[in-house]
């Protein structure tokens, strides 16, 4: 049973963090309608110049790694825009469906070339800013990073839900969302808030990087699989529910960990796969999505 529940624990971890990256999705799909497939790399770009960062703040890791988060968010926001600028705005310009596709993957191509020129090909150690020492929660031996990383995500998501909610800058967020011609037609400028739509998803994924970077290592390749398994939780929650990207991105990372244990780390991501492929052929729309419906 503990064992069970140390694998239990390690699997929310790991699951927040795939919801993080989900609701990223989410975000650009309200707007948009369209997906930065890149978003992968925006955890791993966040995580190398969190990196970069952490050792030239005095202070202490505790300290330098607070000050880090603020400056990562902004370059994630940036790396966004040019996401959105370059690869997303000409193909809705010309309504392509599927240009942003091809755009959004070149892109993801060249930034982890990018940074495999800058940090290398080596994986690299990221300081925890917290003990090393675990906690004991029923039996089970937890990282106090784990439980930051929880924290940190629902913080996050959070905070860009009562931004929607509260802000008037959110509701033109969440009007563009609900009909993006109507909103167009109000005098809301769809076209910015595409471009922050961008903007906030990559920076919730560069968050996310320097959330999950202290638990893992650190490299040019550690987004990909990350930012393919969160889409997957993305499609099992529902592209429409931020509570679908928690309850999905919980369920692959509980999942992935005790098949890791129970069967084999060689099979972990068998199971998360066979539930995408249930999911899509019982409920195309997600476990909390709603399907969409159109009048002819």
């Amino acid at each position: 049973m503990e064992i069970l529940l140390q694998l239990v624990f390690s699997g929310i971890a790991l699951g927040m963090i795939y919801a993080v990256i989900a609701f990223g999705y989410q975000l650009t799909f309200a707007t948009s309608g369209t997906l930065n497939f890149g978003q992968g790399e925006s955890l791993m770009l966040g995580a190398l110049v969190g990196l970069s960062l952490v050792g030239n703040i005095h202070g202490g890791p505790y300290m330098g790694y607070l000050l880090m988060i603020p400056i990562v968010i902004v370059f994630g926001a940036l790396q966004g825009m040019l996401v959105e600028w370059i690869g997303v705005r000409p193909a809705i310009k010309i309504k392509s469906e599927f240009g942003w596709i091809m755009s959004t993957i070149a892109l993801a191509i060249i930034f982890k070339n990018v940074a495999e020129n800058i940090w290398g090909k080596d994986d690299l150690t990221f300081p925890s800013p917290l003990s090393s020492a675990p906690i004991e929660i029923f039996g089970a031996n937890v990282q106090p990073m784990q439980i930051a990383v929880v924290v940190g995500a629902l913080a996050i998501m959070a905070a860009v839900e009562i931004f929607n909610r509260k802000s008037i800058y959110g509701k033109a967020v969440v009007a563009t969302a609900n009909d993006r011609d109507a909103a167009g037609l109000m005098g809301i400028n769809t076209g910015m808030v595409i471009t922050f739509s961008y903007a906030l998803s990559s920076a919730v994924a560069a968050f996310a990087g320097v959330l999950v970077a202290p638990l893992t290592l650190t490299g040019a390749t550690m987004g990909a699989s990350l930012g393919l398994k969160a889409f997957a939780v993305a499609i099992i929650g529902g592209l429409t529910s931020g509570v679908g990207a928690i309850v999905g991105g919980l369920i692959l990372g509980v999942v992935e960990t005790t098949a890791g244990y129970y069967i084999s780390t060689g099979y972990k991501d068998v199971p998360g796969l066979l539930l995408l492929l249930l999911v899509l052929a019982v409920k195309p729309s997600g476990l909390f999505g709603k399907a969409a419906i159109k009048k002819v």
